[in-house]
């Protein structure tokens, strides 16, 4: 079976572990909702990042909270790229499924949705997959 990635991200409201935790479930959330097949038990792992301005907890917490116990789940620190989006976590899936690519549903929330317009524009409905915007 293949392995796909899955992305997604968004922005915590500030720098404290709730914060981060809330902002992380509903990512979670968005993305099980958005993919109805998946399930954590096809995940090979998962890889969430944030920006410098978050360090009150790890994003992976909220995984765990969510019954994420068997994904290996890993964290780090997204390059401070300056004029980058602030309090971002991004998450990346490895999803063993059959779906192609090309059916795989990203979830970008919130101020996030700046990072890939295409995408956000897809969920809506107003762009067809592989249609660049204009």
């Amino acid at each position: 079976m293949p392995i796909r990635g899955l992305r997604g991200a968004t922005v915590a409201a500030e720098n404290t572990q709730s914060a981060i935790l809330a902002a992380t479930r509903e990512l979670l959330q968005a993305i099980l909702q958005a993919n109805p097949s998946l399930q954590p038990a096809d995940l090979a792992s998962a890889i969430f990042t944030v920006t410098e301005d978050l360090n009150a907890t790890y994003p992976a917490l909220a995984a765990r909270l969510e019954g994420w116990m068997e994904v290996p789940l890993l964290c780090g620190r997204e390059i401070p790229v300056p004029g980058g989006l602030e309090r971002c976590i991004r998450v990346l899936l490895h999803w063993n499924t059959p779906l192609p690519q090309n059916a795989i549903r990203h979830v970008y929330l919130r101020q996030a949705e700046s990072l890939r317009p295409d995408l956000a524009l897809q969920a809506a409905g107003l762009l067809s997959a592989g249609e660049v915007p204009a």
